[in-house]
């Protein structure tokens, strides 16, 4: 399988096809990509947020299905896995949809009005590290970047797990939240993906 310049599609099967054959990768994969693709385009966002931008594969498999005009913020730490993710995010031809931002979660989140004049967020992808899923939740609900009907979809939930972001967005009258059971990338291990609605 090989990836096509300017073809988003063909990016994401090159990749699935090496992480089945080859080396396995810690992006979210074929198998949960799917129910991704898919509340991606239930949400049809015009503001997504991704938290862990790893090599850009989630961040092409969202951006290839958002609207025109629509953007992609995908925030990652190291600095190794941003310029590997801008250049896969470039060869499938998305630079113009997908923005990177480098650093910490804890301190872009608040930055995202001021710096990059956004109000609130349609949709948050969750795939850092899991134990920053709940903080990272609770400082977009102070920053006001939550609006009634933004989707969260976190990844990871079961392996590794994320108990404490499970047992907030469960319990929490803020959210209503749904469980996708699937496996882990390119295994058969169980893991699922946690999809919870903001209320307010």
């Amino acid at each position: 399988c090989t990836a096509r310049q300017g073809d988003p599609q063909s990016v994401v099967d090159a990749i699935d096809s090496f992480c089945n054959t080859f080396e396995w990768a810690m992006h979210v994969g074929d198998e949960k990509g799917l129910i991704l693709d898919q509340v991606v385009s239930e949400v049809n966002p015009g503001v997504a947020l991704e938290l862990g931008t790893y090599c850009g594969y989630s961040a092409v498999r969202i951006a290839r299905l958002l609207k025109p005009g629509a953007r992609l913020y995908t925030m990652e730490f190291e600095p190794h896995f941003a310029e590997i993710a801008q250049q896969v995010i470039g060869f499938a031809g998305l630079q113009d949809q997908v923005k990177i931002l480098r650093g910490s979660t804890s301190e872009l989140i608040p930055e995202l009005r001021k710096k990059f004049d956004i109000d609130k967020l349609d949709f948050v992808f969750l795939d850092h590290w899991k134990e920053s899923y709940r903080p990272d939740i609770k400082q977009l609900e102070s920053c006001e970047l939550l609006r009634p009907g933004t989707v969260l979809l976190a990844d990871n939930v079961i392996y590794p797990g994320a108990p404490e972001y499970l047992k907030y967005v469960r319990h929490s009258p803020r959210y209503r939240s749904q469980y996708y059971r699937s496996h882990l990338e390119y295994t058969q291990v169980e893991d699922g993906l946690e999809k919870s609605v903001f209320l307010g």
